[in-house]
């Protein structure tokens, strides 16, 4: 039976900023962290780069001690007060871990196969360890000194939406009393050009359903969450959560966007909610044409009463593994900010007239009058991954 879940503190940084209180500044005033960037040869593109600084990774971690560790280890310890209060009150084998990635430290392998191919060795403090794709949770566990339960998941862009969906099954299931959940990704050559190479990558900033749309602006960024059954810090729930693999292609998404439809029906379902309940929907909006236009269909077929909507790929790029978590970190801090303010879809205004009408956030716009204060957040994946999230404030708030 589902229970209680709370998203009860978030730790996060991205191109808008290293923190909370920083990221909440730059998201609301519209400001855009994307810049310029010559990395895929004969084209120029954008990215959403962290200029804030990391934290380092101990020497006791040094195996696991890439970029995508500093941007991961940087969101937790701003959860450290709230990780040190679970640490009382439950064992630590019964606080898991659960992190979504999909690059892991892939830019210091890039590294390393190139002093290879020119010396014959590899750096000597690199360590293989350190791109593993599995290795955020174990990197996060260790981190915090937390023995219980600690996995990684990697399904592309939908990669740390499904983490925090798993954190909620964990709790619900009693496998766990409390689960650290988010995601990290960061910015490497190889990522950026794979997505060139699919003809994916815009050479002007991201303009999510935009008639001059033409694809992705990659960013990094990690998010954290502690989820649990109580709420230690701040009373905003994860209400529902829904997942779907449709396996219609390898990258393009189904038109018709059924799995799209099912991931979103399913989380309403487990939420306990009607269509009309959802105040706010924080879209998956790449900017590509086909992910446009699946994703504005399904949204005017579902919600019919126009609930307010916006990308955030626009002001942080598409964070790929880490974009669920940190796409619900920025409706979390919507919900927490206190000044009702949504967060805005930044874009170049020429709103594509071939689509279904949206009712786009404006920067500075509030939550309408009659709207709810309750969120859903859409991830779409490769090869079909697609997750649902909604959040809102209990109801005793």
């Amino acid at each position: 039976m589902s229970q209680a879940c709370y998203l009860t503190d978030l730790g996060l940084v991205n191109a808008l900023g290293g923190d909370g209180t920083g990221v909440s500044r730059a998201l609301f005033s519209g400001h855009r962290g994307l810049v310029s960037c010559d990395w895929v040869p004969g084209k120029a593109t954008y990215v959403a780069p962290v200029a804030a600084h990391l934290a380092p990774v101990p020497e006791r971690l040094a195996a696991y001690g890439s970029r995508n560790a500093g941007l991961a280890l940087t969101a937790v310890d701003q959860l450290s007060d709230t990780i040190g209060e679970l640490k009382t009150r439950y064992q630590s084998s019964r606080i898991a871990v659960v992190a979504g990635s999909s690059t892991s430290g892939i830019a210091e392998g890039e590294r390393a196969v190139a002093s290879y191919s020119q010396s014959g060795v590899t750096p000597p403090d690199y360590a293989y360890r350190a791109q593993e794709i599995g290795n955020l949770a174990e990197l996060v566990a260790a981190y915090c000194e937390l023995d219980g339960l600690a996995y990684t998941l990697s399904t592309a862009c939908s990669s740390s939406a499904h983490a925090l969906a798993s954190a909620k099954r964990l709790l619900d299931t009693g496998m766990a009393d409390a689960v650290i959940a988010g995601g990290a990704d960061s910015l490497c050559r190889l990522t950026v050009n794979g997505f060139a190479a699919l003809d994916s990558v815009s050479d002007t900033m991201c303009s999510p359903f935009s008639t001059n749309r033409r694809g992705i602006n990659i960013g990094e960024a990690a998010a954290f969450f502690v989820v649990s059954k109580e709420p230690l810090r701040h009373r905003i729930q994860l209400l529902g959560a829904g997942a779907s693999s449709d396996a219609h292609h390898i990258s393009a998404p189904d038109p018709e966007g059924a799995g799209a439809e099912a991931a979103i029906s399913m989380a309403l379902a487990e939420a306990g909610l009607r269509r009309e309940d959802i105040g706010y929907v924080n879209l998956h909006g790449t900017g590509t044409p086909l992910n446009d236009a699946m994703e504005s269909a399904v949204i005017s077929r579902l919600f019919p009463h126009q609930p307010q909507v916006s990308s955030s790929k626009g002001q942080i790029g598409h964070t790929l593994g880490a974009a669920g978590a940190t796409e619900a970190g920025l409706m979390w801090l919507a919900l927490t900010g206190g000044s009702g303010k949504l967060p805005p879809h930044c874009y170049d205004g020429h709103y594509d007239p071939a689509l279904p009408q949206l009712n786009l956030v404006n920067t500075g716009d509030c939550l309408a009058a009659s709207g709810q204060p309750v969120f859903l957040s859409n991830s779409f994946a490769f090869g079909g991954n697609n997750a649902a999230l909604i959040i809102g404030l209990a109801d005793d708030a």
